[in-house]
């Protein structure tokens, strides 16, 4: 029996709200209970109903505990914290110094997220821009709710991980220890010896290879609080906006040009921008939250280094935004990298404006076909917003407000349940699923589960078919808008609950 099937009795499925006096809204809402009432003849889970109970989302979001990565340059925290991650955000290169700024990161492990913050190597006794980065390292101790500590196991115990650890203890936080760079039996030995820093049990590991790691953050996981503070978020906040796309299309000049001076280095040598920028502008009057990220390079093997990481840091902006600015060169043809950098803006679910700068250098002869070349290539994108402009000029820059306020109040809305199970009863009964051997699958019910994005829960007595999914999200958007933002629809089958 699968994981669906065994909840028979939760207990009645949520009931829809009062009947208005609007006609049209009470004939929706008459549809809906007598749709609700018949979900009660078939097994439900507690996640359906509690998508089936809906309603608003409150404007708190629980706080994560944060684990902070230290230690002195070169030891493998950021190696470490793509293991941890699973995937290789944080920038490492093999030589000290790279990491040079606190960068958080989400991330889960057995069953608990928490912010995971790497950070530069600590030093004492240094100067410029070594004292910043320490001072960095230092900051994130105060922030983090717990410590992980990384020391080189082959080099052992040094001065500078005595002061360290002075540091910690006046932090009074939570500290695991992990020994990094064991890589056998020989190497636990060497682990053996860092117990003379009475931070407690070194945890030998191999960020590299994965090797112990998973004793690692069983111990710091332990270390976090296991409750935190419930976290108001302020509706007025200024929205973020990220501004991505290869290098050298012209993101870093765009938010120069929006901000009315220069807030972020600009040359015509791709690449200038290496960690992402955050900087408050007014536009329009109004305030907004930019977000400069490196290009995305078009192949791992062009591209080395810091730079290479740099460019999948581009994702965790991405992930902090709520709509992304994906800037195209109109000078040339779309490429692949522009359609992965698109594909990685519509996994994260994030409003989307398609930004083709450089429109000035197209000749008035041509922009007709690049029209039409456009509208092909992106014709599963025909429900985005364009704006053609020239960051350099100013030229239409004034076109971006409209577009961002059509597709964040998209990626806000909501649509009532029985509105829209009213849409849907019409949709079927106008073109109804085939059928395929012999049955034909029927929807008997759709809430929208959430918004920012958009994600509706249809439950069906049978599985529908990828392109009647597509049909339903395509009428969806003809009905109700939903103009740069991407629509996510699950489908839950459920069978009938057997008599007894």
């Amino acid at each position: 029996m699968s994981d669906e099937q065994e909840y028979p009795g939760l207990g009645e499925v949520p009931p829809p709200m009062p009947v208005t006096s609007d006609p049209e809204e009470s004939l929706d809402e008459v549809r809906e209970a007598a749709l609700r009432a018949g979900l009660e003849d078939y097994e439900l889970s507690p996640e359906d109903l509690a998508a089936l109970a809906g309603g608003e989302e409150p404007l708190t979001e629980r706080a994560l505990p944060t684990l902070a990565v230290i230690g002195r340059p070169n030891v493998g925290k950021s190696t470490l914290v793509n293991r941890i991650l699973g995937k290789r955000l944080a920038v490492v290169e093999d030589k000290p110094g790279v990491t040079r700024d606190r960068v958080l990161y989400p991330a889960e492990w057995a069953g608990t997220d928490f912010m995971l913050m790497d950070t530069g190597g600590w030093e004492a006794k240094v100067t410029g821009l070594d004292l910043s980065v320490a001072q960095q390292a230092e900051v994130a101790v105060e922030m983090a709710d717990a410590v992980m500590f990384v020391v080189d196991s082959k080099v052992g115990p040094t001065a500078s991980d005595e002061k360290v650890v002075k540091l910690l203890r006046r932090s009074g936080k939570p500290v695991v220890l992990a020994a990094n760079k064991v890589d056998g039996p020989q190497g636990e030995l060497e682990a053996a010896s860092l117990w003379s820093l009475g931070l407690g049990e070194p945890y030998p590991v191999s960020a590299l290879h994965g090797r112990g790691t998973g004793d690692l953050l069983d111990a710091a996981v332990a270390a976090l609080p296991t409750e935190m503070p419930q976290v108001d978020i302020d509706p007025d906040a200024p929205r973020r906006i990220a501004l991505v796309g290869r290098p050298n299309v012209g993101k870093s000049s765009l938010l120069n040009q929006l901000a009315g001076e220069n807030r972020v280095v600009v040359d015509e040598v791709a690449g200038t921008t290496r960690d992402p920028v955050d900087e408050r502008v007014d536009i329009a009057g109004r305030a907004w939250t930019l977000v400069d990220t490196a290009g995305i390079r078009r192949r791992v093997h062009m591209t080395k280094g810091a730079d290479f990481y740099a460019s999948l840091r581009t994702a965790t902006a991405i992930e902090r935004a709520e709509v992304v600015l994906v800037l195209l060169d109109a000078s040339v043809p779309l490429t692949d990298q522009d359609s992965r950098v698109i594909g990685q803006v519509l996994d994260s679910g994030r409003a989307l404006v398609l930004v083709f700068n450089k429109w000035d250098l197209v000749g008035e002869d041509e922009r007709f076909l690049l029209e039409r070349s456009i509208e092909q290539d992106l014709v599963q994108l025909s429900w985005a917003p364009r704006v053609n402009l020239s960051a350099k000029t100013a030229w239409h820059t004034n076109r971006l407000v409209p577009a961002i306020d059509l597709a964040l109040s998209s990626w806000d809305q909501r649509i009532s349940t029985g509105k829209l199970n009213s849409f849907l009863g019409e949709l079927v009964a106008e073109h109804p699923h085939p059928v395929r051997s012999g049955k034909q699958p029927k929807i008997l019910f759709a809430t929208q589960a959430s918004n920012r994005p958009p994600r509706f829960v249809i439950f069906s007595s049978g599985f529908l078919e990828p392109t009647y999914r597509r049909f339903i999200e395509r009428r969806l958007r003809e009905n109700f808008g939903f103009e740069g933002s991407p629509i996510q629809i699950s489908v839950r089958v459920r069978e009938k609950r057997k008599r007894r």
